[in-house]
């Protein structure tokens, strides 16, 4: 179990607001060490939690408490608010109906470097080791420059500068699915671990030439691992990490494999596994 990692997605999106500071003071209640999370751009460069760079139809609402509506969300970009306008949205009040048995509250989306404080209190008031940081730089593409997020570099320096100011560069992993991102980090520093996600049928071959370079980590779907991809990616010195895996049978098929690490939605489950291992 040493090189094995259980990681919460978004916190503890199956049990509390996903990306806020009460789902990732969940996921430590439960054990759970590491956090994947999600980060875009607000107008004024903070950078924060959230998985979208828009206000969510399926679960945040308007200042004046009115839902917000899948027609308007894509206009209500984060690039385009102040983080003190951002905060004012609430997304924990309204259940994300996929996630019943998700706590509701009234909460905002909060910012990294806040996360990164309430959680460092928390593991040095309980004892407890620090959390590692599993940073998913989320964008749309290429079209989604200027739109919803900025161009890879300013967005990959930002995200970077915060790393060390938070004092967190020995325990962070920068992850996006966007191959871009991963290169401009690459090109800041070349020692920072680096995951490329990736939700494609593509080879691991074809993956890895469209990035050019070996990331410390490659991190497929769960229902695409497979012995044999998994030994080519350890192969070439990769670690294999994989998402969103919500069953424990499925966790344990997985670790018994010899996956690398897991991202779940229930960080509840962590409890099982070890009862099981």
């Amino acid at each position: 179990m040493n090189s094995f990692t259980f990681q919460s997605h978004r916190g503890a999106r199956g049990l509390m607001p996903e990306n806020t500071i009460p789902a990732f003071l969940k996921s430590l209640e439960y054990g759970v060490t590491t956090f994947e999370l999600d980060v875009v751009i607000s107008a004024d460069q903070e950078v924060v939690v959230s998985h979208e760079g828009w206000f969510s139809h399926h679960f945040c609402s308007k200042p004046n408490g009115k839902p917000v509506s899948e027609s308007e969300e894509k206009n209500l970009r984060l690039y385009d608010m102040t983080y003190d306008r951002i905060r004012q949205y609430d997304c924990g009040q309204r259940q994300n109906p996929r996630f019943p048995r998700q706590q509701t509250m009234p909460v905002y989306k909060p910012l990294l470097k806040e996360v990164i404080e309430v959680c460092d209190e928390y593991t040095a008031k309980q004892g407890l080791q620090k959390v590692f940081y599993n940073i998913e730089v989320k964008t749309e593409g290429e079209e989604g420059d200027h739109i919803f997020q900025p161009p890879p570099a300013e967005f990959a320096q930002l995200v970077y500068d915060l790393i060390f100011d938070c004092g967190i560069a020995d325990r962070v992993l920068v992850q996006s699915f966007d191959v871009r991102i991963v290169q401009a980090f690459k090109k800041i520093n070349p020692s920072l671990p680096l995951s490329l996600l990736v939700d494609n049928d593509k080879s691991l071959e074809w993956n890895l030439s469209k990035l050019g370079f070996l990331p410390n980590v490659y991190a497929p779907y769960y229902k695409s691992v497979t012995p044999e991809l998994l030994q080519k990616a350890h192969e070439k010195g990769l670690l294999l990490i994989t998402w969103t895996v919500n069953e424990l049978e499925d966790i344990q098929r997985l670790l018994k494999m010899g996956v690398d690490g897991v991202i779940t939605d229930y960080p509840n489950l962590f409890r099982g596994l070890l009862e099981k291992t």
